[in-house]
This record gives structure tokens, sequence and C-alpha cells, in this order.
């Protein structure tokens, strides 16, 4: 695509149709690998990646930037090139969110894909093969699971809280007391769309996520009525120069003010809180 202003480029629907093909045919490509031992390395220390993360992410980028070749990529497989910050829109893909679930044999993990826009994104998805999930969005016009409109859970007198024990030990004792912790889940983005999904109401995310993991899922959240906010009471911005992310909180309502609290900075509070 040439240099374009932006009445030029795609609608947001778009751009989600183009992502819902393509997270479609990574995750059909994942499942080929899923159970059957794929090849794993190790990356950064200790984060594992396997063939399948590989496969997927040479098929999403081959494909979407043919199909956008005037958008730029960040992917968590991908050596990062800052010429994306030039570009008017940037896919941001985690081929497979929850490697070590992928390897392990549990289906807990998707394929992540998002269209971001001066660091807000406009499409998202969620394809979540082994389970038979796909969650989509655009800006303003909804989140959705397999075709049904997701809203948040309203939160009850026992609310589910997932995330760090760390982080939720530092909750109000009373409120620690009557809620639900929820047991690990091993993938993010899944985890941020079960609050949009309303099956938990809030989570904590510890410290050094990635635009990857958040991009797509962080918007399912956002047109499902809930909120991902940073220590300063700000929704986290994609495909910037900075892509890792202090620690953060997700859900609605007066439980997401709670948890806010937790990670809040210690200067004022109250004039932090997120509306």
């Amino acid at each position: 695509m040439p240099e374009a202003d932006a009445q030029s480029l795609p609608s947001p629907e778009e751009d989600l149709a183009l992502l819902r093909d393509a997270a479609r045919e990574a995750g059909r490509i994942a499942m080929g690998y899923f159970g059957k031992d794929p090849q794993v390395w190790i990356k950064e220390g200790t984060s594992p990646v396997s063939e399948a993360d590989y496969a997927a992410d040479r098929f999403l980028r081959e494909t979407l930037l043919e199909a956008r070749p005037g958008y730029g990529w960040l992917s968590e497989e991908t050596a990062d090139d800052l010429g994306r910050l030039k570009a008017p829109r940037t896919f941001v893909v985690d081929p497979i969110d929850g490697t070590r679930a992928f390897i392990a044999g549990n289906p807990v993990w998707c394929v992540s894909v998002a269209v971001v826009e001066q660091g807000r994104s406009l499409a998202g998805v969620l394809d979540c093969p082994a389970r038979g999930e796909v969650f989509w969005a655009t800006r303003g016009g909804g989140a959705f699971l397999d075709g049904r409109r997701l809203d948040v859970a309203t939160t009850g007198s026992q609310p589910s809280i997932a995330g760090p024990k760390p982080l939720i030990d530092r909750l109000d004792p009373g409120l620690i007391a009557r809620s639900r912790r929820v047991d690990y889940v091993p993938s993010l983005a899944y985890r941020l769309a079960m609050i949009a999904d309303g099956r938990i109401d809030a989570s904590f995310v510890k410290s050094d996520s990635h635009d990857w993991d958040l991009a797509a899922a962080a918007l399912i959240l956002e047109e499902a009525g809930g909120t991902l906010l940073d220590s300063g009471g700000d929704m986290p911005r994609f495909a910037t120069e900075r892509i890792r992310h202090g620690e953060l909180v997700a859900g609605s309502g007066e439980l997401l003010r709670k948890l806010f609290r937790v990670i809040a900075g210690p200067e004022d509070v109250q004039a932090q809180m997120p509306v």
C-alpha cells in the first residue's frame, strides 16, 4: 500500500475480515502440531517457542503483509523493526499465546491478531482452535464470541478474581474473604477474553506483558464493557516504541477500582481513579 491518508485505508470491518480468515488458517496450522511433541527451543532465558509458533507466525506475516503491504508488523516471534512506527497501522501478532500450554497439550491457547492505529486497536481476533472458540471485536462495533455479543458480568457478592497471588493478597482483606480466586489461566489473552465473556470478573496482570499478549484481547474486553488499566489509570497504548508493560488490572465497575488501588502509585490515588 502506498502512503495513504485515513480515508483511503480499509475500514476496521475490512481489516477484521482479513484477521479472522488469517487467524483461522494459522490456528489450523498450529493444530497440526498440537499434541504431537513439536520441536521446542528456549529463548530469552526461560521462554519456550515451538516449531508451531514459527510456522503460524510465518503464515500470518506473509498473508497479512501481502494483503496490507503498507502496514507495520510487530510479532512475538519476529525481530522488531522500528520502521513500523512510520506505518499508518500495524499488525500486532502472537501466533500462539500460551505456548507453554500448547506444548503441554493444554487447550487454553489462541492465535492473537490485531490491527493498531495511533496506539489503539481497531480490530482484533482471538482464534482458540483447540477449544473451538473465536473471539473478535472492532472499535465501536462490539465484541463477539462465535457470533454471540459479549458483555462483562455484573459483579455479585462473591466476585471471581484472577492473576498473581501476591497482587491478589494486597486487596482489602474483606474482599479477599468473599472472593473466589480463579485457577491459573495459561494464556493472558484468553484470560482477558474470559472477563469480556463474563466467566470471571476481574484480573491482575503482572509486569512484563507485551503488546502481542494484549492488543486483541484489550479491544475485545473494552468492547464488552470492561477496561484494561495501567498503574497511572490509563489504558495501555500499543505498537509504539515501548511494547512492554508494567502491572495492569482488568475488569469493570467498582471491582476494577478496588484492583486499581493495589497497583496505583503512591500519589493521590483518588485523582487517578478510572471513570
